[in-house]
């Protein structure tokens, strides 16, 4: 479904994305690549899928921020750029810890609180790390500088990686992220800044919470560097504006800010009902938009993938899920004592 075609089509009819030829990136990419790449997204939405309900249940406590209807960006970015940069996130960061190396079981223990998760059981769903993964943020735009820092460091280093940085629309706001863009831009630090415009910055309509769009456009012109806008549904247009982003990157060592619009499937967390956004249009949105049905859909006409496959794909990872949940069910709790392990103060 083109944007244009989008329930929301009053807040894109200024944009102009990032075009792709998607049938001859498909071919190029060829089947297998892009089934693993479904396998990923389908990981993706199964794990947070059985974590809601967990959630639910009482099992998973604290805030949950979903990342479903979102799984193409995040799933795109490492595959074109693996994990050799830095990567920070806002505590929307179930997908890229996943994709980043963390595994099921340990995600779905630290949701518990279980001692065998990602942090001990002391992050919860907001706070997920891996070696490459700086974290997820709870501060509205705190990743941001951080990564300016990673990429600052990399400079310093001469090392040939940039660093890769998501937040929300409702952070372009901040004091912290302007900061950051300017010192980027001063200093042509080698980043990725990627805006996940999902249209809704917490039950905030993102026109009434940002003045100026398209976001990351406006807002590169500001601070003199170079922007994208991508269509953040299509796993093949996230991948393709990526890639040729990694090319410019490790030519130039220069930031780019990059804004990938979508729309998320639930409200802000678990607790949000969203009663902001019309039924109808919901409805709309997830049987038209879904990332993993567009991918689907492209594999499908390379003659690689029936409707049968597709369930046993999804089965496989729902399964995984499953087993997740039991790992943590019967992981042990960290014991007390064991409470300021890990805290650091001066």
């Amino acid at each position: 479904m083109a944007l244009g075609e989008r329930v929301h089509e009053d807040l894109f009819k200024d944009y102009s994305f990032f075009e792709c030829p998607r049938n001859k990136v498909a071919k190029r990419l060829g089947a297998d690549k892009l089934l693993a790449a479904l396998e990923k997204m389908l990981m993706i939405r199964n794990l947070e899928t059985r974590a809601e309900a967990a959630y639910l249940q009482g099992k998973v406590g604290g805030f949950f921020h979903s990342y479903i209807g979102q799984e193409a960006i995040q799933t795109a970015i490492v595959e074109v750029f693996g994990t050799a940069p830095w990567y920070a996130a806002s505590y929307r960061c179930h997908a890229l810890a996943l994709l980043l190396g963390a595994t099921p079981n340990e995600i779905m223990a630290e949701f518990y609180g279980k001692k065998t998760g990602n942090a001990g059981g002391k992050g919860g769903s907001m706070h997920l790390y891996t070696d490459k993964l700086l974290g997820g943020f709870g501060i509205v735009g705190g990743q941001v500088p951080i990564a300016i820092g990673a990429a600052f460091a990399n400079k310093y280093r001469d090392i040939p990686e940039p660093a890769i940085c998501f937040l929300g629309d409702g952070a372009v706001a901040q004091g912290a992220f302007h900061e950051s863009l300017n010192l980027a831009s001063l200093w042509d630090l080698p980043c990725i800044i990627v805006i996940e415009n999902n249209v809704w910055g917490m039950g905030t309509r993102v026109n009434r919470a940002i003045s100026e769009y398209p976001i990351a456009e406006k807002q590169a012109k500001s601070y003199g560097i170079e922007s994208y806008t991508i269509d953040g549904t299509q796993f093949l247009d996230c991948y393709e504006a990526f890639s040729e982003m990694k090319e410019k990157v490790a030519e130039n060592g220069k930031p780019i800010l990059v804004e990938v619009v979508v729309e998320r499937f639930k409200g802000h967390s678990v607790s949000d009902p969203a009663l902001y956004r019309e039924k109808e249009d919901l409805q709309k949105i997830t049987k038209c938009s879904d990332p993993i049905l567009l991918l689907k859909k492209h594999i499908e006409q390379l003659g690689a993938l029936d409707e049968e496959a597709f369930k046993a794909l999804d089965k496989s990872c729902k399964d995984i899920a499953l087993e997740a949940m039991k790992y943590a069910d019967s992981s042990p709790w960290p014991d007390p004592i064991s409470l300021e392990e890990g805290v650091y103060a001066e």
